[in-house]
């Protein structure tokens, strides 16, 4: 018998798109398998157009707003399946994503492999989707798939991995602290019960870079800032757990400076406590490095005026990138409304 996967779909105020990512889970070739969506209290008609796809093998449950990890949970509790696809309510799996996955175990492979998949961004038009490999796009063992995502500030989209039921409960359950990069920590949990990552190249996710309010986005928020350390401080305690050396040490230094401009100058508080981590690695952070374009600013007026211009001129272009895609879009499809009767292409 085939094993059931469970593709879990948490969504909060996702109408726009949510028609596109539950088609894609349904329209997987893999038959065996369940399509469960969470809606978290959404003020929009996400609930509403999700109901539309109810069936036998689709189940759409509501509950009050309480976060994306909390939603994630709930998904979870739901599900019967043997294998877990995580789908963002914004984002779309290629049709034979989860069947060339499963195609990749091998005769003697236990239930702890993790499976991972290629990814890449689009905004609407998944046939300009872009595929950048990075050095975590092969098989690899937890510790040294750490050492590259910390040491060499990468990562992978979350509805690349497949997990086995087994490994999901032994990761744990999501981690509601996190108001950001909660996916990021609960996938170092998952790899750490792992016993390592087969990659495989040709099972495929599209992953929509949207506007700023989306969960990873940080910008102002205090919240997002304390719980961006709260990771961070796991992830280093995570990859130290693995193994305690030099290059362990240099890719958590790495990995701390990297992120050091998140805080840097605005949270002194947790400037202090990132060196404080620091000072325990024999290391200490230095001033964040502006990208060339924006560092002229700083001795004209103040580092925060450089760092401001720096995330809000990129978010703007990043925006009308977007629009001009969306209008692309619109204008190859103009009877598309993003509802059930229409269909996706380009994947």
């Amino acid at each position: 018998m085939k094993p059931l996967v469970s593709i879990l779909i948490p969504a909060y105020n996702a109408e726009e798109f949510i028609a596109d990512s539950i088609r894609s889970a349904i329209t997987q070739t893999w038959e065996s398998k369940e399509v469960i969506v969470v809606d978290d209290g959404s003020s929009d008609g996400t609930a509403e157009i999700a109901r539309r796809f109810a069936s036998t093998d689709v189940s759409v449950v509501s509950k009050q707003n309480e976060g994306a990890a909390a939603t994630r949970n709930r998904a979870f509790q739901l599900s019967q399946g043997d294998y877990i696809q995580w789908l963002d309510a914004d984002d779309i799996l290629a049709p034979d994503k989860i069947e060339r996955q499963l195609a990749a175990l091998r005769e003697g492979d236990g239930e702890r492999i993790l499976l991972s998949s290629s990814w890449g961004r689009f905004a609407y038009r998944t046939e300009h989707a872009r595929f950048v490999p990075t050095s975590l796009w092969q098989n690899l063992a937890p510790v040294e798939w750490l050492l590259r995502k910390l040491g060499e500030h990468h990562f992978m989209q979350t509805a690349t991995w497949l997990t086995s039921r087994e490994l999901a409960e032994a990761a744990g359950p999501w981690d509601t602290r996190l108001h950001v990069d909660d996916d990021g920590e609960y996938f170092c949990r998952v790899l750490l019960a792992s016993s390592g990552i087969r990659f495989v190249p040709e099972a495929r996710v599209y992953y929509r870079q949207g506007p700023s309010s989306r969960v990873s986005y940080i910008g102002a928020s205090d919240n997002k800032k304390d719980a961006m350390l709260l990771s961070m401080k796991l992830h280093v305690q995570y990859l130290q757990s693995l193994e305690r050396s030099e290059r362990v040490r240099k890719a958590c230094m790495s990995y701390m400076q990297h992120h050091y401009i998140v805080f840097y100058p605005e949270r002194p508080d947790l400037m202090t406590e990132l060196q404080a981590l620091a000072a325990n690695l024999e290391g200490c952070l230095d001033e964040p490095e502006l990208n060339w374009k924006y560092a002229w600013i700083k001795p004209v007026a103040r580092f925060e005026t450089a760092k401001w211009a720096q995330i809000t001129l990129h978010e703007l272009k990043a925006s009308l990138l977007r629009r001009w895609d969306k209008a692309m879009y619109l204008k190859s499809r103009s009877r598309c409304d993003y509802y059930p009767d229409c269909h996706i292409r380009g994947h």
